[in-house]
């Protein structure tokens, strides 16, 4: 007796596992989220995982996304899975270095950043890596469209945890802050690490006794990466 369609079809359908998905933002640009990205591929590689990495909006580029090169040739050091491209690794480039949304309109395009097509860009990720680090751009209030932000962006693409980065110079509690606030606000899951690059001398002296006392953990880059790859719970 043959076999109905319907019953093999069902056998033979492959299961496509869901990757964990981790997303990077900052307090502002220029805050150290590409470093902070390839440090996490490079350690979460070595503990055995396949590391993919999508940045969904590059600006300010010239003839090739920056950023989105650095990350991709980190995860082509680790994972032979990723064959994926720029293009898809950075869907989205705009020459002007503005908020996507005025970058946007700089390019003369008068159609808004189709939200769907990066959704999908992620699925095609899925067979080619565990875990998947998206870097946001700019701060979490950064315009995409007139009435979507990149904070946004987190709860759309149903993000596991998301990561903030903060900086070291003097200034840098009322952002972070300010960026804690708003992620508390939105329900999201996350944790945060300082990158100590700037003010380093200093930084121990006039930022950090207000983070010790009002904080239980202080995640500082990259004294702390196996800590926070375990915060992370990966």
């Amino acid at each position: 007796m043959r076999e109905p369609i319907t019953a093999k079809k069902k056998k033979n359908k492959k299961r496509v596992k869901k990757i964990k998905t981790i997303f990077i933002t900052a307090t502002n640009t220029n805050i150290g989220k590409t470093f902070v990205t390839k440090l996490l591929i490079k350690n979460l590689s070595k503990k055995g995982f396949r590391v993919g990495v999508f940045k969904p909006i590059e600006t300010g580029v010239e003839d090739s996304p920056l950023d989105g090169n650095e990350l991709l040739n980190e995860v082509y050091q680790y994972n032979e899975d990723f064959i994926h491209g720029i293009c898809e690794v950075v869907p989205y480039q705009f020459k002007l270095p503005a908020s996507p949304f005025v970058a946007n309109i700089a390019d003369n395009n008068n159609k808004n950043i189709d939200l769907n097509i990066l959704k999908n860009h992620i699925k095609r990720f899925e067979n080619s890596c565990d875990i998947l680090l998206i870097e946001g751009a700019g701060g979490l209030l950064v315009p995409i469209t007139k009435d979507f932000f990149m904070i946004d962006l987190i709860k759309f693409f149903e993000i596991d945890k998301t990561l903030l980065v903060t900086p070291s110079k003097l200034g840098s509690i009322n952002d972070t802050l300010l960026s804690i606030e708003v992620l508390k606000n939105r329900n999201i899951n996350f944790e945060w690490c300082v990158n100590l690059y700037e003010d380093k001398e200093s930084f121990f002296e006039v930022t950090y006794p207000f983070y010790e006392d009002c904080f239980k953990d202080v995640i500082i880059l990259d004294r702390d990466i196996k800590k926070l790859i375990n915060l992370l719970k990966l």
